[in-house]
């Protein structure tokens, strides 16, 4: 038995050298200094778990990158990108197919108000940029408005319009991009004692931004409906209806961007249902086919689709509404109404995961905040929990951001994979996480959360 088991481990170990040589050699990672990273070598996964080519298993409470909306390897998914795969691989955009059809029927069933019309892209930055182009040519407008806690898409226009670090290194200063200031109470740049006051001085810090900045030259102004990147930043009662209030009285096209946050992320299948808003574009990806394939989109309201029924759309994708992808989201989306996921990730969001999140930030005074919806939270991690001072500067690096290194080790540790960002970890497990896992990872997290403790001032 030993003998077997070491054979078996020599295996494993070459497959994982053989990876992590060809990582080193041929791919280059996104956001990183190639010689800085040691990726982990992932041999698999299912469900809300995946492991590496030594049999550790991790709790993915970040769903890959807040995608894997229905977990890993479902198999209504996997099956029914086979069978399209054995009937029609790949049909160029141009023409009408079954799948494509489906899928864009079903996705404006969801939709709020009449945003009827689909137009895919394969990513949700290439979402956004569509986006943006729609607004600037249906209103002959250059200027776009843009949160500065935010993040868009790494693309030319999206990531200009990001308000975080990310967008340093990108900035053009040409594109027609104005930052402004959202909402976010905990660390206001208002000043405000309340949400509404919040809500409020946020509204009219927007409007002095658009009539300073020419209400004629504005295109559009563009939210996260809930802030990912940024914090999971929800946004206070009366914002979103306020900012639409105000794109009406200017205008302005109003773009919401739920790429994080569509398809049952925050118990709903679209976040704006949570404040009954609806804006005149709605940009999505992620969640759509659980990440299996990518694909994203545009739904587009009725009076912007009036624009280009008789004046070509100046925009296209090579594959735009992919019919491999098209048929991951059709699967998707039925497996989410026929399992009831979505309803899921709101009970969890209200039973499990919002209640454990705040009886650890009762036990951690490293927690200095926890806010969120359905299966998206974050802890916001302070140095002293009387100033909210923010446990690592912001855009740390380096020792810098040696606090916040120990406390995600921690974690990986514990068997728990964690999305931190910032001083922040955000807890997005997938929407139909069970209840046993849930406990599991609010136990790795509270044992972390001494790590992060240790380090406060």
């Amino acid at each position: 038995m030993n003998a077997a088991a070491d054979a078996l481990a020599a295996v494993k170990d070459t497959a994982k050298d053989a990876v992590k040589d060809a990582d080193r050699k041929h791919v280059f990672h996104s956001w990183s200094a190639q010689e800085l990273i040691d990726p982990l070598a992932v041999a698999g996964a299912e469900g809300s778990y995946f492991w590496d080519y030594e049999g550790n298993r991790f709790l993915d409470f970040s769903s890959a990158l807040v995608y894997t909306n229905i977990g890993y390897q479902h198999p209504k998914v996997a099956a029914a990108i086979a069978e399209q795969a054995g009937k029609l691989c790949t049909v160029a955009p141009g023409f009408a197919v079954d799948v494509r059809s489906e899928a864009a029927r079903l996705i404006a069933e969801r939709t709020p108000g009449d945003l009827d019309k689909i137009f895919f892209t394969n990513a949700g930055a290439e979402a956004v940029e569509n986006a943006v182009r729609m607004a600037r040519v249906h209103t002959g407008r250059p200027k776009v408005l843009a949160a500065y806690r935010s993040y868009h898409g790494a693309t030319s226009a999206a990531i200009n319009l990001t308000g975080d670090a990310r967008r340093f290194g990108n900035d053009s200063a040409t594109a027609g991009v104005v930052h402004f200031w959202g909402p976010f109470r905990y660390r206001s740049p208002f000043h405000a004692a309340t949400d509404a006051e919040e809500s409020a001085r946020a509204l009219r810090h927007l409007e002095d931004t658009i009539v300073f900045e020419g209400p004629r030259s504005i295109a559009a102004v563009i939210l996260e409906t809930v802030g990912g990147a940024p914090g999971v930043l929800v946004p206070p009662p009366g914002y979103l209806a306020g900012v639409r209030e105000l794109c009406d009285r200017y205008g302005i096209v109003f773009i919401l961007d739920e790429v994080m946050v569509g398809f049952g992320r925050t118990g709903k299948w679209f976040a704006c249902e949570h404040w009954d808003v609806t804006p005149d574009l709605l940009c999505f990806a992620k969640g759509v086919t659980s990440g299996y394939v990518p694909l994203g989109g545009v739904a587009i309201s009725a009076a912007i689709a009036e624009t280009f029924a008789r004046r070509p759309y100046p925009g296209g994708l090579t594959y735009s509404g992919h019919v491999l992808a098209c048929a991951a989201a059709v699967a998707t989306i039925n497996t989410m109404a026929e399992e009831g996921i979505v309803e899921q990730s709101a009970r969890t969001g209200a039973e499990l995961l919002g209640p454990g999140l705040r009886a650890l930030a009762e036990r951690h005074p490293s927690v200095g905040e926890v806010r969120g919806l359905g299966t998206f939270w974050a802890l916001e991690l302070v140095r002293d929990a009387q100033t909210g001072e923010p446990l690592v500067p912001y855009n740390a690096s380096g020792a810098d951001n040696a606090p916040m290194a120990a406390f995600a080790a921690a974690c990986k540790k514990g068997g728990l994979w964690p999305l931190v960002a910032g001083n922040r970890i955000h807890v997005a497990p997938p929407c139909n996480i069970s209840e046993q896992d849930v406990a599991k990872g609010l136990e790795i997290l509270d044992e972390a959360l001494s790590v992060a403790d240790a380090h406060m001032a």
